[in-house]
């Protein structure tokens, strides 16, 4: 599936937790492209309390499994945008 972060913002649920795997092209600033696989948690404000637990408890598991270098987390959907993404990916050049 071919979406950006704000059509991939739209199809997260705004009170309940959710791991996204996500590919991202992103354009270095010398013009190279590269396709970082991007481990992303959404863990919204108002969720409830065991469901918070259940994937904080394991996430790092999963990172490590799958082998997945850029993780990041979210709080609120409305933070996953194209910009929060590349400032992101730009750590890691």
């Amino acid at each position: 599936m071919n979406i950006s972060p704000d059509e991939l913002k739209s199809e997260l649920p705004e009170r309940q937790p959710r791991f996204v795997v996500y590919s991202y092209k992103y354009v270095h600033e010398d013009g190279r492209v590269s396709y970082p696989l991007c481990f992303i948690f959404s863990s919204p404000v108002g969720c409830k309390p065991e469901q918070q637990m259940m994937y904080a408890g394991s996430k790092n598991r999963l990172v490590q499994t799958a082998e997945l270098t850029k993780v990041f987390e979210i709080r609120t959907t409305d933070d996953l945008t194209e910009t929060w993404l590349q400032e992101k990916l730009s750590f890691f050049r």
